[in-house]
């Protein structure tokens, strides 16, 4: 067992001890099941294990059809599953080599009190947090309210759709994002005529990456509290929009902030008209459709069909409300510059770019996701700017298209922005593998100590990068 990679889930000091007690029960290569072996302390605290999968990556494919949570990390030809006790026996029995890497043990912490959105003036939702503080969905937009209400001539909000649950009437969220800039006539306008380049941030499109949304936050305020007082800030601010999305699947995040013990570890939306059995607090079964696999840029690579697993794909491309109504305000933003075909180029002077916010595994990703061996028409700028952007955030990050350094995956947004408009477009796995600030729920603390200083200067070089990304 690998004692170095400390946590999936970022647990406390007793994940260690835990950890060590089962390194005798799970060697490497158990004859009995995982299932038989976690027993009755399994049973009693809904243990979560991580699998490591020799020579997985050959085999991804396989993997994400079987509808495993194959965690976006990979080690040499060896991926990651993520699941309780049974997951290990079902990997075996699909003629995976899997072991026990980690035993991951819940932590302690209380879930908000609410459920669905608050009402606009209610101003105590501004200091919800959960899992020691992270802001909740309802904190993430009243704080867009109240940056806007307190820096009018630079913030504007934006309210772009509805959430599954609220377009069905049973609770649910607005889908909001927030123009900076400094605002002059024509800027923050839906319109494809805008004065400025414009970076397009967003976070928690994977609601369990909780890293994502907390990043958001603070480049909000960096941006608004730095005009005037910061001349690089001031400087972007003048000839830059910045739009932010900080939670993109509202309806998801409100089930992992709902976790009670531990945040769940929900990764799609709500969405349960094709698994209405499906569960909702993680393990191997989960509610919704993978936001990252439904669009019709590579749909059906890298995914599931089937309606629990966690990259399920949906019934169609591009089915779901939340990934339409990022599509039309990508649309409504951005001009289309790029002919059909993977190998046309967007032309040199195309503006623009998309960054979207995943964590973790320390990578920057871009088009395209579906198949390495197919490179777009700017493939050479895309990689130029993604080696940058690795090298900002320093040892230990690393670059290229998915399949080059994790696996291929279809449907995701940042092949579609550049398939669709020519956009230059972003993944960044933003977090470690190993270490006590890692996993998908890091304490809350190793926010401000290690990832806003790294992803703070990744953002200011891509605000600045925005305006002429096709040219040296």
């Amino acid at each position: 067992m690998t004692t170095t990679r400390r946590s999936v889930l970022a647990m406390s000091v007793a994940a260690a001890a835990t950890a060590a007690m089962l390194a005798g029960a799970f060697p490497g290569a158990s004859a009995a099941p995982v299932s038989e072996q976690a027993g009755a302390y399994s049973a009693r605290h809904a243990q979560t294990y991580l699998y490591r999968v020799p020579g997985g990556a050959a085999r991804a494919d396989d993997l994400l059809r079987a509808g495993f949570d194959v965690l976006e990390e990979r080690e040499g030809d060896d991926l990651f599953v993520m699941g309780r006790a049974d997951v290990g026996d079902r990997l075996r029995a699909a003629g995976h080599r899997a072991r026990v890497e980690q035993a991951l043990d819940p932590v302690t912490w209380a879930p908000p009190a609410r459920s669905g959105q608050a009402p606009v003036l209610d101003a105590a939702v501004a200091e919800e947090t959960y899992y020691g503080g992270y802001r909740t969905v309802n904190a993430q937009f009243a704080h867009l309210d109240q940056v806007a209400r307190d820096h009018a001539a630079l913030a504007t909000v934006v309210d772009y759709g509805d959430s599954w649950r609220k377009s069905r009437g049973s609770g649910g969220y607005d889908l909001k994002a927030i123009c900076i800039t400094k605002k002059n006539a024509g800027d923050c306008a839906l319109s494809t005529s805008a004065p400025k380049p414009r970076l397009f941030v967003m976070g928690q499109l994977h609601a369990r990456e909780i890293t994502t949304g907390d990043v958001a936050y603070r480049w909000i305020d960096h941006l608004t509290d730095g005009y005037g007082t910061d001349a690089e800030v001031t400087a972007l601010l003048d000839s830059t929009e910045v739009w932010v999305v900080p939670i993109a699947n509202p309806d998801g995040v409100d089930i992992v902030q709902r976790g009670g013990s531990y945040p769940y570890l929900q990764r799609k939306n709500a969405n349960n008209t094709n698994g209405a059995g499906c569960g909702t607090t993680g393990g191997s079964s989960q509610v919704g459709i993978d936001l990252n696999r439904n669009t019709s840029s590579g749909y059906g690579t890298g995914s599931s069909t089937q309606p629990c697993a966690e990259t399920y794909r949906g019934p169609s491309a591009n089915s779901e409300v939340e990934v339409r109504a990022l599509q039309s305000l990508w649309r409504s933003l951005y001009r289309d510059r790029r002919a059909t075909g993977t190998s046309a180029p967007a032309p040199a002077d195309t503006t623009g770019m998309v960054i979207s916010m995943h964590s973790y595994s320390n990578m920057v990703l871009f088009p395209w996701g579906f198949n390495s061996a197919v490179k777009s028409g700017n493939d050479t700028s895309l990689r130029a700017i993604a080696r940058q952007m690795a090298t900002i955030a320093g040892t230990g990050w690393r670059y290229g298209q998915p399949g080059e350094i994790l696996y291929n995956a279809g449907g995701a947004t940042d092949d579609w922005v550049y398939d669709d408009l020519g956009v230059s477009s972003f993944v960044w796995e933003i977090g470690g593998s190993s270490g006590s600030c890692s996993g998908f729920l890091p304490a809350y603390s190793c926010q401000s100590s290690t990832y806003w200083p790294k992803v703070k200067a990744m953002l200011l070089y891509s605000a600045k990068k925005a305006k002429n990304p096709y040219t040296a």
